[in-house]
């Protein structure tokens, strides 16, 4: 006996409300699809059955991703030859295949009742639809990358990320814009491996990268895992230079009772004031000058505000207002020059100021660079090039790349990229590196054509001498060009350092993260380890002397804390009311611990030893 359905009825539901029910989902779902291919319907309408619930589904509705797949009939492609090459003449557009049903859209959802080809010769008679193109399977980040079937799926995830995160240009109009943080590379270059989307997406007039010269080598010990090796050189002419820039803004607020914050240099009386070297650098009205080198604390823009809360003091000459100094300063561990000011109006009608600061960003330890293949690193070492490897030509790498990366990650793109990279600078050609080339298309010979032209090894390898003591590698070096991105990921904004600083006002715990001075968090496992290794006092200094040691009182009859009574000039126990009290050292989140347990009436007594 056949397996029945979940629901007897079918019943078609639109937008996931239910409309009502038909007789047969299946041959309903066809009419619907019929009269959208037809035109009697929005395109825009997907409907799809499902079999297992008996239920047909129909999605109007907007945030819905969708592809298009062109139909197949009868075992027959809709768009035919003479539609291609009227295409081709442009005679016809995309738009008139959608108008006349040779194409349509599917979402998520209507995928599930489709069977999808990707080529002419593999329809049968179940087939659906056939692929516009093999490369409409991946996203635009991931079509802007060369070769990406030939790399491990979970890179793709990666190098997409990367993409999204590499400085270029960014725009074209970027000094009239006053984002809260840009980057800007210097020298940007169009990738010499370029893809199809790439060039159709115009991406080469906002290029994030340069084309490095790479050797998969090691250096001694210096790019061990991710870590890569940049040559000074290199760096030095701007290899991977760029700008950033931040902005910080503040307004002129409007306060009930007429009362309102005014952009000047703050009086000495004002309350908060920062002391006259702090407003040094500050013009006239209070707003810095462009071209200003500022380091951090110093204001930007000097701002009075009347004080918080409604409060009058009387001197000499009746009534007068306090004042209170609400400037806005650089932040601690930045510095720069003031690219730029403006002044200009909110809404409200209130003066708003903006100022932007620019430090140049030079490649330093600890800058994060990946290639679009994601394989990611961080430069550990920076080599004057005359220590660097170099080839016959004289040649020097600007990067080198440690050979285990690729064979662990499968990253084959990479090798790829790198063979096709040198062939396109040898040639002066863009090579096309779109994913899924045509079948039969022979690639690595024609690269490996190109280099042995040139009088290179066609597989891309080269007789490397070494740079410090010049004597030539006994192994041959691969060698060749890949486009790599820096990425916004760069030291010099992620360091952090802090001897004292401020705690919070809970816990009287250091308080955490850059923005607020805060110390690097030792947790439960840093602990073990100290544990582990018996080192006593250094676990105390660390979770206790360097973070919130409080010094209580402790009544020895009840076992209750205690406060001394500055009247009676005496200790005193607020539930036995006994004077026999020792002072304990212990942390203040301990002593947080206590009081919160009594809030819940408990009571925890602390025992004394002698």
């Amino acid at each position: 006996m056949a397996k029945k359905s979940i629901n007897e009825k079918c019943y078609v539901y639109i937008n996931g409300k239910i409309l009502g029910y038909v007789k047969d989902g299946r041959a309903y779902s066809d009419e619907v699809r019929k009269a959208r291919r037809s035109g009697l319907l929005s395109g825009e309408v997907n409907v799809s059955y499902v079999k297992r619930l008996n239920a047909v589904h129909i999605n109007t509705d907007n945030g819905r991703i969708r592809k298009p797949y062109i139909i197949v009939e009868n075992g027959k492609s809709k768009f035919t030859s003479e539609l291609r090459e009227k295409l081709a003449k442009k005679e016809i557009d995309f738009a008139y295949l959608l108008r006349h049903g040779i194409i349509e859209y599917l979402d998520a959802e209507e995928e599930e009742n489709a069977l999808v080809v990707f080529h002419e010769n593999e329809i049968a008679n179940d087939t659906t639809h056939l692929e516009v193109d093999m490369t409409s399977i991946f996203g635009f980040t991931l079509n802007a990358s060369p070769f990406p079937e030939h790399n491990n799926a979970a890179r793709h995830a990666m190098l997409s990320n990367f993409i999204k995160q590499a400085q270029g240009l960014y725009a074209t109009n970027f000094n009239l814009r006053f984002d809260s943080r840009s980057y800007l590379l210097f020298y940007p270059q169009k990738p010499i491996v370029s893809t199809a989307v790439y060039q159709a997406a115009n991406m080469p007039k906002h290029p994030s990268g340069q084309n490095f010269v790479v050797a998969l080598t090691t250096y001694y010990g210096y790019n061990m895992a991710d870590a890569v090796v940049l040559n000074k050189g290199a760096v030095d002419r701007g290899l991977g230079r760029s700008m950033f820039y931040k902005m910080y803004s503040d307004e002129e607020r409007r306060y009930p009772g007429g009362q309102k914050d005014i952009f000047r240099i703050p009086p000495a009386t004002a309350e908060g004031y920062l002391g006259e070297h702090a407003y040094s650098k500050l013009s006239e009205d209070g707003i810095i000058e462009p071209e200003t080198i500022v380091d951090e604390g110093d204001v930007l823009i000097g701002k009075v505000a009347p004080p918080r809360f409604l409060e009058e003091s009387i001197s000499a000459g009746g009534l007068e207002e306090k004042i209170r100094d609400d400037s806005t300063t650089l932040k601690a561990g930045e510095k720069g020059i003031v690219d730029s000011v403006i002044f200009t109006e909110s809404t409200g009608a209130t003066k708003v100021v903006k100022v932007r600061i620019k430090s140049l960003r030079v490649p330093e330890k600890g800058d994060k660079f990946a290639s679009r293949q994601g394989q990611k690193g961080v430069a550990a070492y920076i080599v004057p090039q005359e220590d660097m490897p170099f080839n016959e030509q004289g040649i020097v790498p600007d990067l080198l790349l440690n050979p285990h990366s690729v064979p662990n990650r499968l990253t084959f793109g990479h090798l790829l990229e790198e063979i096709a990279g040198k062939a396109g600078a040898l040639s002066g050609k863009i090579i096309d590196g779109t994913a899924f080339a045509e079948k039969g298309s022979k690639r690595i010979e024609d690269y490996g054509k190109i280099l042995e032209e040139h009088g290179f090894d066609k597989f891309g390898d080269e007789v490397l001498y070494d740079g410090i003591t010049g004597r030539k590698f006994r192994a041959k070096i691969f060698n060749g060009v890949v486009y790599y991105n820096r990425l916004y990921h760069m030291v010099s904004n992620k360091l952090q350092v802090r001897s004292r600083g401020p705690v919070q006002i809970l816990t009287h715990q250091p308080t955490e993260g850059k923005a607020r001075q805060g110390g690097l968090r030792f947790g439960e496992m840093e602990r073990d380890v100290l544990v582990g290794y018996g080192a006593s006092l250094l676990l105390k200094e660390r979770l206790l002397d360097q973070s919130d040691k409080a010094s209580v009182l402790v009544c020895k009859s009840c076992g209750n804390i205690g406060y001394y009574d500055y009247i009676k000039r005496t200790v005193v126990c607020p539930i036995c009311g006994g004077t026999s009290i020792a002072e304990v050292e212990i942390s203040y989140a301990f002593k947080l611990l206590l009081d919160e347990i009594k809030s819940m009436h408990i009571f925890p007594a602390l025992k004394m030893k002698e």
